[in-house]
């Protein structure tokens, strides 16, 4: 079965960046997306961004700018660069491989900005 880990969350200085990875294994299904979302504590899960095999993207309203999605198709493994940290950016980062029928999730990475 698919299988999807993250990796690259930590402690990070506002204004500061991280880069964090995510690599799906197994039989991913064809025509796909993958992305990011994030949950702050007490909350659900919030859209971040997600990128398409063929490489179209989409943000949330607050990243735009500051945070770059990417992906490697042939290894199934995407990307978020993230600038200019904010103190509310800190939340578990969760990464997703979807297609219409089905989303698999991650476990999650910590990201913590702190001054």
């Amino acid at each position: 079965q698919v299988r999807v880990a993250e990796s690259g969350g930590g402690l990070v200085q506002p204004g500061g960046s991280l880069r964090l990875s995510c690599v799906a294994s197994g039989n991913v299904f064809s025509d796909y997306a993958m992305g990011w979302f994030r949950q702050f504590p007490g909350k659900g899960r919030d859209f971040v961004a997600t990128i398409t095999e063929s490489g179209v993207t989409n943000y949330t309203n607050s990243v735009k700018g500051r945070f770059t999605i990417s992906i490697d198709n042939a290894k199934k493994e995407v990307y978020l660069q993230m600038n200019s940290l904010k103190f509310e950016d800190t939340a578990v980062y969760y990464c997703i491989v979807e297609n219409d029928s089905v989303s698999i999730w991650g476990d999650g990475t910590q990201v913590t900005v702190h001054g």
